[in-house]
């Protein structure tokens, strides 16, 4: 037993259960990644084979939604990783492994080539059609992307950005200005058909595969909700940035993928372009609370250094409509000083 070990407990657990249980007796296992949850993963080299093992502490981690999730994927064609063994009381997964090229990577690598980075998201799309066309049907057994879950998701933004990161007290008249956006968006999202989520559909979670490509991981909160969500995820991405016109471009590209597979896209262009982007605002505001409260609740502070361009998605994002223009004032008068000085203070 090795220092690491006595420090880690799960991970002596998780080693018993590959070499005995498993019967790889003498397997490599070292971190694969962590992400945003509770939820660890480990490579297991064994021979010429490599695995992938889920860490999922069961008193904080259900296994059953990726479970599910998963069969529905497999389903509906895509590649997700097999799951070759489970025990769930003890909360482990030994899945097939996908690799270790991410989409970020890749995209960062090919920047500078168009024809490349268009290959890479038009799998991705690719991928996402099937997920939404194929998988209407099984999707009416997922929970709800509902208006209350997303009013939930945008009220983690005062709480933890403004109030935690920023010290911004968030007033009766600031409020009301955020109760009567949070209606908007909630409204926008459930103009829209709903189909199959998987909710981070972005290029930390898709893996660059010879095969099958995308890889596509972290699915285990697929839900039944707006048909944009993903897709905005996918091109307003919090890890890395396109240009606006691009990624409009892409997006009606999409559009009419979906109008040709038989779903409904908007009555014109403008329409689908507003529910894409309003998507997106619900989204980056969410997202604005959650990387502020990894770093406050959590510890996990790497999630800081995307906090600029979630900002800039939502302040660009609500300039753009007549709508939303007050939040975007706000924004910049009260809320950028602020975290400007926070960025400061951050990297002090």
């Amino acid at each position: 037993m090795t220092a690491n070990n006595l420090a880690d407990p799960r991970r002596e657990l998780l080693t018993r259960w590959v070499n005995e249980d498993l019967k790889l007796p003498g397997s490599r296992i070292e971190p694969a990644s962590a992400d945003a949850s509770f939820r660890r993963y480990f490579r297991v080299l064994h021979a010429a084979q490599s695995y992938i093992v889920m860490d999922a502490p069961p008193e904080k981690e259900d296994l059953r939604p990726f479970l599910r999730a998963a069969q529905m994927l497999l389903d509906v064609g895509v590649n997700v990783p097999q799951v070759l063994a489970r025990d769930l009381p003890r909360g482990f997964l030994l899945l097939g492994d996908l690799g270790s090229s991410q989409y970020l990577d890749a995209l960062k690598a090919a920047a500078g080539d168009e024809r490349r980075v268009d290959a890479l998201y038009r799998d991705a799309l690719d991928s996402l059609l099937r997920i939404q066309v194929r998988g209407r049907t099984a999707a009416a057994a997922l929970p709800a992307y509902d208006g209350a879950n997303l009013m939930r998701e945008m009220s983690l933004m005062p709480e933890w950005f403004f109030g935690r990161h920023l010290g911004l007290r968030v007033d009766s008249p600031v409020a009301a200005m955020l109760e009567r956006l949070s209606e908007l968006l909630v409204q926008n999202a459930a103009e829209q058909p709903a189909s199959l989520v998987h909710r981070d559909y972005h290029s930390r979670n898709l893996m660059v595969c010879e095969r099958g490509n995308p890889g596509i991981l972290d699915f285990q909160d697929a839900v039944l909700g707006p048909v944009t969500y993903d897709l905005v995820s996918l091109f307003k991405d919090c890890y890395i940035r396109w240009p606006a016109a691009r990624v409009q471009a892409w997006a009606l590209r999409y559009r009419q993928q979906l109008t040709g597979a038989g779903i409904p896209a908007g009555r014109d262009a403008a329409q689908f372009l507003q529910w894409f982007d309003w998507m997106g605002l619900q989204r980056h505001i969410k997202v604005l609370g959650i990387f502020a409260r990894l770093w406050y609740r959590d510890g996990k502070r790497g999630y800081l250094k995307d906090l600029p361009l979630v900002l800039d998605y939502v302040r660009e994002t609500a300039q753009r409509y007549p709508q939303t223009a007050g939040f975007a004032a706000f924004i910049q008068q009260r809320v950028d000083p602020l975290f400007d000085a926070a960025q400061r203070r951050e990297s002090a």
